[in-house]
C-alpha cells in the first residue's frame, strides 16, 4: 500500500462504535491505534507522526475540539478530522476553520469514513515526504547541494568533476539548452584549487566581433578613440581562476584563431600595447551543438575544438534523469519559497506524475521555471502555463514507461537499494526487475 507504515490514530469512547469503524479502516487496510481519551491521544503524537488523527468531538474530560488545538500545537500540519453529531456542522465548520483536515457526522456510511481518511492520508503522505526532501536538502553538502538528483546519470557527472576539479585540464561540456552546464563549470571550478581565483563567464554568441579584442584581451589607454583609460580583459581577468565560454559554437571563424593563440600559448597582448601578459587560467567551454562535426563542416576551427576538448564532459538531459525531477522540483520550490518569501506548497501525487510525463524541451531550466510559477500562484493551472492550457501530447507507451519508471526508482529509494526487497514489494520476479532496471537505466547502488 502507498501508506506502509502510516496509522490512523482513532478516539473513541463509546466501544460499539470505535469496535465498528476500527473494523471498517482495518478492512480498507489501515493500521488503527485506537484510544478512548483524548488524553491518551495527545501522548502519541508528535511532530512527525506517522498518520491522521480521527476523533470524536464529545469525549470525557479533554473533548475533541480542545484535542485539535492541542494537536496543532504539535504539529500544525497534522490531519485531523472531527466525528461530529447530529446537527454539530456549525461547530464542525468553525473546527475547520481552526485547522480541522475535514469532518464527517454521525451516522455515517463505512464508505464516508474510509474515504476521508483516504485523503487525509494522502495529504499526510505529501506532507511527511515534502518535510523528508527538506531535511535531504538541508543536509546536503559540496557537490551534491549545487548538483541535485540521485540518478545514475547525473552522480556520474558528479563523480567526473570531483576528479577533474584539481586539474588544470581543459574541458568542454557538451548539453541541450538548460541542463545546467554553467552550473557544472560553476562546480569544476568551486571544488578545485583556483576556487580562490575568479570565474569568469563569456557568452560567445552575445559578443560583437567589432569589440571581440579589447573585451577579451584588454586595452591600453589611447589603443582607439573613447579608450581613456586601461582595462583589463576578460581572459587575464580570470588569471589564477577560470575563463568560462559558454555557447563557444556561435563564435564567428575570424574570432576563433585569435583566441586559439592565446590558448595554445597563455599569453595575451592588450590592444594599443607590445608587451605581451602571461595568463594562467583553466578554459571551460560548453556547446549545444557536436563541435567535431561542425569542425568537419568547416564549421568550427578543428585545431581549436582539439585545444579545447581534452576531456568531454556530456550533460544529460532531463527526459533521461526522469528519477530526478521529483528531488530537483522540491529543490526549486524550497528555492523560489525563501526567494519570494511565499510558503512551499506541497505537490500532488496528480501533479508529480504530470511532472514526470512532461518532455521537458527546456531541461532543468523550463522545471525550475515551473517551480517558481508553482510557488508565486499565477492565475490558472502553472502546471499548464507553457502549453496555453493544453498538455504536453505524449504517446501511451511513453506514459507508461514514465511512471514505470518512477515507481521502480522510488521503491529502490524506499528500500535503501535492495533489489530483493524492491522485488518483493513490487510483486515482480528479480529477473523483470533486473531487466526494468537496466531498460531505465536505474542501479541499486545509486540509492543505497
Amino acid at each position: 500500500m502507498m501508506f506502509d507504515g502510516m496509522k490512523v490514530l482513532y478516539v473513541e469512547d463509546d466501544a460499539a462504535v470505535r469496535s465498528g469503524s476500527e473494523q471498517a479502516l482495518a478492512l480498507a487496510g489501515y493500521d488503527v491505534l485506537s484510544r478512548e481519551s483524548a488524553e491518551e491521544a495527545m501522548d502519541l503524537l508528535s511532530s512527525d507522526f506517522p498518520g491522521i488523527l480521527l476523533t470524536d468531538v464529545k469525549l470525557p474530560g479533554m473533548d475533541g475540539m480542545s484535542l485539535l488545538k492541542g494537536s496543532t500545537k504539535v504539529d500544525p500540519e497534522l490531519p485531523v478530522i472531527l466525528v461530529t453529531g447530529h446537527g454539530d456542522v456549525a461547530m464542525a465548520v468553525q473546527a475547520m476553520r481552526d485547522g480541522a483536515y475535514d469532518f464527517v457526522e454521525k451516522p455515517y456510511s463505512s464508505e464516508q469514513l474510509v474515504d476521508v481518511v483516504r485523503r487525509a492520508m494522502e495529504k499526510r503522505r505529501l506532507i511527511l515526504e515534502n518535510r523528508d526532501l527538506r531535511r535531504k536538502l538541508e543536509n546536503r553538502r559540496g557537490i551534491e547541494a549545487s548538483l541535485v538528483g540521485c540518478s545514475p546519470s547525473i552522480d556520474r557527472v558528479r563523480r567526473l568533476i570531483m576528479d577533474l576539479a584539481d586539474t588544470s585540464a581543459d574541458v568542454l561540456i557538451v548539453g541541450a539548452t538548460g541542463t545546467g552546464k554553467e552550473l557544472v563549470a560553476r562546480c569544476l571550478h568551486e571544488h578545485g584549487s583556483r576556487r580562490h581565483g575568479n570565474f569568469v563567464a563569456l557568452n560567445c554568441g552575445a559578443m560583437p566581433e567589432a569589440i571581440f579584442e579589447s573585451e577579451m584581451f584588454g586595452h591600453e589607454a589611447g589603443a582607439f578613440t573613447g579608450a581613456s583609460k586601461c582595462r583589463i580583459g576578460k581572459v587575464e581577468h580570470a588569471h589564477g581562476g577560470t575563463l568560462f565560454l559558454d555557447e563557444i559554437e556561435s563564435m564567428p571563424l575570424s574570432l576563433q584563431v585569435k583566441l586559439l593563440r592565446v590558448l595554445q600559448e597563455r599569453r595575451l597582448e592588450r590592444l594599443g600595447s607590445n608587451e605581451q601578459v602571461q595568463v594562467d587560467c583553466r578554459v571551460i567551454s560548453a556547446t549545444k551543438q557536436d563541435l567535431k562535426e561542425l569542425s568537419d563542416r568547416e564549421k568550427f576551427r578543428g585545431d581549436l575544438y582539439y585545444r579545447l576538448s581534452v576531456v568531454v564532459l556530456d550533460v544529460p538531459p532531463l527526459r533521461e534523469r526522469r528519477e530526478d525531477i521529483p528531488l530537483l522540483f522540491e529543490h526549486f520550490v524550497l528555492e523560489a519559497a525563501m526567494k519570494y518569501n511565499r510558503p512551499a506548497p506541497i505537490v500532488s501525487g496528480e501533479q508529480m506524475r504530470e511532472l514526470m510525463a512532461r518532455p521537458w524541451p527546456g531541461n532543468v531550466r523550463e522545471l525550475r521555471n515551473m517551480a517558481n510559477r508553482f510557488v508565486l500562484g499565477l492565475p490558472g493551472n502553472a502546471f499548464d502555463a507553457e502549453q496555453g492550457g493544453k498538455r504536453p501530447v505524449l504517446s501511451l507507451s511513453e506514459q507508461v514507461e514514465a511512471f514505470e519508471r518512477s515507481v521502480i526508482e522510488e521503491e529502490l529509494r524506499r528500500q535503501g537499494g535492495n533489489v530483493s526487497e524492491t522485488s518483493e514489494a513490487l510483486h515482480l520476479p528479480k529477473k523483470t526487475l533486473y531487466d526494468k532496471m537496466r531498460k531505465y537505466n536505474l542501479t541499486a547502488d545509486a540509492y543505497r
